[in-house]
């Protein structure tokens, strides 16, 4: 049977809670359970959702997480405090009077207290404060001075106490649990880890400060919600650790509460799970848009449809693990419904400034809506990417009214107007009519995404998405290199990406670079030539952000599929019951990609801040490389041809 939104016959007295497990963003709300709350609700089911993320930090960074943390360091032996987790023992008076009102201060609910943060005097300042340093100018100054000038009043105090929560993670690192940051929790525990046991060891270790205020949060919401199924959708490694753990305090406590895990990693990572112990945790593991199998779940749950009729669902049976697949057409990109945010405490999520470079910030800085244009990838041939898999290999676009309609919907709810749009890469004719029906309908929005940096993108049309709200982009350039492009199927030229974001730029639409370091037969020549044409784009204001990736072979992609293609031989994996992602593989080139990594990253953090700019390329390299072969003003020259 396939449902339809006129044939509802799930029960509305079945309630879902669908969770954000840490770590993800701190500035606004991961939008997989907004997609899947907003797609539930459509079809009549009782649906809710909890961000844990956001809740597990502002637990930890709280009076009374201070106070456990501090407990937690007096238990430690002398030889185990280190200078960070000292300095916050000797000032623990001042973090513990600051710590609500700064948290408070980031979220916007407290801005006159800038006027203190920058007074450099009521936040205790730690290691991360050393970074300032950089920033002095030449007659000794105040060092923030060049970066937000006399007007920028919360944005220092912003940047200040972002150091401030910075160095209070650092003390959690080394006085609680290692393995802890903002965004990549526990990382190492999951990325492309062929075997369950070292998550199954840390599962199995006795509950830190993290760990038991994690516990005491999920059994909360449960406690709140009394769900019947609780998805957990993981989008990377790095909250896959807290997923379990969140699954495992339910479990135990809640042992009739069904479990279904899903989300990016699940898709791209877990396709050939064979692991059974990963079902002492979870009931249910689907894999790509998450619409269809829940559906199929839901209904096998209230006895409307038998287990050997789920959709794209790992089970375990007789201790084995099975996949079942009984194959039923997705549901439409337009009939997915409106993501809501109902339920999830948007006055809370903090505003950091990591990066003072405008551009940058954005992935840190502000509450956005999240929205799709598009799923899939229209491009979809980039020899890099996961284009057999649905996210990329499924596109299905949505009419401009439809995409409308859920703006409108989406900021009568929340009342915020910016939107970034999380597309793989949105395509041109979409966002042109996207930008007409805005302006159509009189919208004062502010959006951002992800686009290729195709010629489709005119002057014309760049000034009309400016039109219509657009403020930044990003898009891959990866590597700088016309022969490399090439090889990638990237379906771009540098010169081409060149007059593309120069276009952007001159509209008044800030650039951000996708840069890739380490594709197979890169040499080191094209490194260089292709930081020296990184540098031109900076130069001549085509570009305004960027940041290099170290390339990685994934079993998904054209490269770890056909490697004789591109030049490289693949490195055996080992037996993969758990994840299996990323490959290794034998360049005959020989470079040292990682030497070369560091220089690449020194330069271009540099190039953000609008330094470095005028020094030859070379200069930013730990060891002796060849000349750069690109000319002076081979950037200059392409903006200057007829776009």
């Amino acid at each position: 049977m396939t449902l339809t939104p006129s044939t509802p016959t799930l029960s509305s007295a079945f309630r879902v809670l669908s969770v954000i497990p840490p770590m993800t963003q701190l500035n606004t709300p991961y939008p997989s359970t907004a997609y899947l709350t907003g797609f539930l609700r459509s079809r009549g089911v009782d649906a809710v959702q909890e961000d844990l993320a956001l809740a597990l930090m502002l637990k930890l960074f709280s009076r009374e997480g201070l106070r456990a943390l501090r407990e937690r360091i007096q238990a430690l032996a002398p030889e185990q405090r280190t200078p960070m987790v000292q300095g916050f023992d000797v000032y623990f008076d001042r973090y513990l009077s600051t710590i609500t009102a700064t948290i408070a201060f980031l979220q916007g609910r407290d801005p006159t207290l800038a006027h203190r943060i920058n007074s450099r005097a009521f936040l205790p300042e730690g290691p991360r404060f050393d970074s300032l340093d950089a920033y002095v100018d030449e007659d000794g100054g105040d060092p923030l001075a060049w970066a937000f000038g006399a007007l920028g009043l919360q944005d220092r105090a912003r940047h200040l106490a972002t150091l401030y929560l910075n160095d209070l993670a650092d003390v959690l690192r080394d006085a609680v649990d290692p393995r802890f940051e903002f965004v990549r929790y526990a990382e190492s525990l999951a990325t492309s880890q062929p075997t369950f046991e070292p998550l199954a060891e840390a599962l199995a270790a006795p509950l830190n400060l993290v760990d038991q205020s994690l516990r005491e949060l999920a059994l909360a919401s449960v406690a709140k919600h009394q769900p019947q199924l609780v998805l957990i959708s993981v989008p990377f490694p790095g909250a896959v650790y807290a997923a379990f753990r969140i699954a495992q305090a339910i479990k135990a406590e809640h042992p009739g509460v069904v479990l279904a895990l899903g989300g990016g990693f699940v898709n791209t990572e877990l396709r050939e799970l064979s692991e059974p112990r990963v079902f002492n945790y979870f009931d249910y593991l689907t894999l790509d848009a998450g619409e269809r199998p829940l559906l199929a779940l839901l209904e096998h749950l209230q006895g409307q449809r038998s287990r050997q009729r789920l959709v794209r669902t790992f089970v375990r049976e007789d201790g084995q693990v099975r996949y079942i697949n009984f194959v039923e057409p997705d549901i439409a990109f337009a009939e997915v419904g409106t993501p809501t945010w109902d339920g999830l405490p948007l006055d809370r999520y903090l505003s950091l400034l990591d990066m003072l470079n405008p551009m940058n910030r954005l992935w840190s800085d502000g509450r956005w809506n999240k929205l799709t244009v598009a799923h899939g990838c229209y491009w979809k041939k980039c020899s890099f990417c996961d284009v057999s898999l649905d996210y990329i290999s499924r596109y299905e676009g949505a009419s401009a009214e439809t995409l409308v309609d859920r703006i409108e919907s989406i900021v009568a709810e929340t009342g915020q107007t910016g939107f970034h749009f999380v597309d793989e890469a949105a395509p041109p004719k979409a966002l042109k009519a996207l930008a007409a029906e805005l302006q159509a309908r009189q919208l004062g929005i502010s959006w951002w995404g992800n686009i290729r940096f195709e010629k489709s993108f005119s002057p014309e049309l760049c000034q009309q998405l400016a039109d219509s709200g657009c403020i930044a982009i990003s898009g891959g350039l990866e590597v700088a290199s016309d022969r490399l492009l090439q090889l990638m199927k990237k379906g771009v030229s540098v010169d081409q990406v060149a007059r593309v974001t120069k276009a952007f730029t001159d509209a008044g639409i800030l650039v951000h670079a996708y840069l890739m370091y380490g594709f197979p037969t890169q040499t080191v020549q094209d490194t260089v030539d292709a930081l020296e044409y990184v540098r031109q784009l900076f130069e001549n204001g085509c570009i305004q952000s960027g940041f290099f990736h170290r390339f990685a072979c994934t079993v998904h992609s054209p490269v770890g599929q056909k490697p004789e293609e591109f030049g490289v031989q693949l490195l055996p994996l080992p037996p993969s019951p758990f994840a299996k992602n990323d490959v290794g593989f034998v360049d005959p080139t020989g470079v040292d990609h990682d030497v070369l990594g560091q220089a690449l990253k020194k330069a271009i953090y540099n190039y953000m801040h609008g330094i470095g700019l005028e020094q030859d390329v070379r200069s930013w390299f730990s060891i002796k490389v060849p000349k750069t072969t690109v000319a002076r003003h081979r950037i200059a020259r392409a903006l200057s041809q007829a776009h």
